[in-house]
């Protein structure tokens, strides 16, 4: 069967980023500093550059993309679109199934379009030295890559249970001049007292930002990356469905339902942000489906409060939904997943039901790479699985009630460094968690206190 293959010339990479702030109808809430009150931004400029504070607060619906940004983008940019049909005959759905490929990048995932932003502005604010941390590696190798390009050394705090599954990440960052550190660490207070209470802690995202944040905020020379969850990272993730919209325009046809994985928020976002922009504008309105584990299901089982992004609660508090800022996520293989909140845009999104979540269990979202990868020939990330898993369950039930629509999901990045996950699947290895709510009960007694 011929495969249909949506591509769009250089020229239409987008010139701006959208951001979704300028289409709310509600404003969102404020950080909140530790003392439980609404935080000035320019009390970030302690671990983020004054450029990026000014993206991050902003309310002005299209920011520029500076030319050197723009330049290096067109190195994968425009990622391509595809038409999954072999996929569709597989599951004998009515369904049009599309899917995103943003695992093109040299980096091999969408990571990459917040990591050249972020080093580009760190450098012309003057910096030369980031810390960051990654789960499962993507975005640990894209900052890595991105900070070889513009100068920058960049120090990667990486969760443990994640340094020991994927090796092969670990030795990108290295290659691209990263400096790896398995989380948690004796480098940092965070580290040391968390090793002390457990030697055998498998770290978490919330840990590994903790340890970067700390670190950053000692030093002058340093200034901290994140790779997920902020405003500005979800704005830079918009060239996806940005690009996406102008794919589909060429095809005339249009998604009624998107899904995309969703642990911080970045993936989702980027590509479900620009179609929200049409329904605010009066037009079609599409069901925007953010996918997690069930493992970790901060939108589906967690609470919408303040809490904060990291372990040690070193970063400011926001409105979220959170499992909990100590919460320690099982050792799935999705590991860019395994965080304990979401973006404050899409947990806004979601308390206001522009949005909806579900959420999935791991040895499902394998099946799905699987069955993809046979139709479609390319082999997923276990993040991306989730999206897949999400998309085929749907095709299925049109398949029931004979229903024909049209769905699309991002396919976030590849997972040629993820071959040990699928082993594991393949003999059997994998569990399926669950996480209990009493433990999630337990974790959200101890959010922290802010004032009204």
């Amino acid at each position: 069967m011929k495969q249909t293959k949506i591509l769009l010339p250089e020229t239409e990479i987008p010139k701006h980023w959208y951001n979704v702030v300028a289409d709310l109808k509600n404003p969102p809430a404020p950080p909140m500093g530790p003392d439980g009150m609404p935080m000035d931004p320019s009390a970030m400029s302690a671990i983020f550059a004054d450029n990026i504070i000014e993206q991050e607060v902003s309310a002005q619906r299209w920011i520029e993309i500076p030319e050197p940004v723009r330049e290096i983008y067109q190195q994968w940019r425009p990622t391509p679109m595809f038409r999954a049909h072999r996929l569709e005959e597989a599951l004998g759905t009515p369904c049009k199934i599309y899917y995103k490929y943003e695992g093109v990048s040299a980096a091999g995932s969408h990571k990459l379009n917040s990591a050249i932003p972020q080093a580009y502005y760190n450098k012309v604010a003057g910096i030369n030295r980031l810390t960051t941390e990654t789960g499962a590696g993507q975005w640990g190798s894209s900052l890595s890559l991105a900070g070889q390009m513009f100068g920058i050394d960049v120090r990667v705090y990486m969760v443990k249970v994640s340094y020991n599954q994927k090796p092969f990440r670990r030795s990108m960052m290295q290659t691209w001049g990263g400096e790896v550190l398995a989380s948690p660490t004796n480098l940092t207070e965070t580290g040391r007292r968390i090793l002390a209470a457990d030697p055998d802690n498998q770290g978490s995202l919330g840990i590994a930002i903790s340890e970067a944040v700390e670190e950053a905020a000692s030093r002058a020379d340093t200034k901290y990356s994140l790779g997920s969850v902020l405003n500005h990272v979800l704005l830079h993730q918009t060239v996806i469905g940005l690009e996406a919209k102008k794919q589909f325009a060429m095809v005339g046809d249009y998604p009624d339902m998107i899904f995309a994985p969703c642990g911080g928020g970045s993936n989702f976002g980027g590509v479900a942000f620009p179609f929200y922009a049409d329904e605010a504008a009066g037009g079609k309105k599409v069901r925007l489906v953010a996918v997690e584990p069930s493992s970790c299901p901060s939108l589906t089982k967690g609470h919408y409060a303040y809490d904060f992004g990291d372990t040690a609660g070193h970063t400011p508090m926001t409105l979220q939904y959170t499992l909990g800022h100590d919460f320690m996520p099982p050792g799935i293989h999705a590991g860019g997943l395994r965080y304990h909140g979401a973006s404050a845009l899409v947990s806004q999104m979601y308390h206001e039901k522009l949005i909806e979540a579900v959420s999935v269990p791991q040895i499902a979202t394998f099946e799905a790479g699987v069955q993809f990868a046979r139709a479609e020939g390319i082999i997923p990330a276990p993040e991306s699985n989730h999206a897949i898993r999400a998309c085929i369950d749907e095709a299925l039930r049109c398949k029931e009630s004979g229903e024909a629509k049209t769905l699309f999901f991002n396919l976030s990045g590849h997972g040629h460094f993820d071959m040990v996950s699928y082993d594991k699947y393949f003999t059997h290895q994998l569990e399926d968690y669950d996480y209990p709510q009493s433990e999630i009960d337990a974790a959200l007694e101890r959010l922290p206190k802010v004032k009204a």
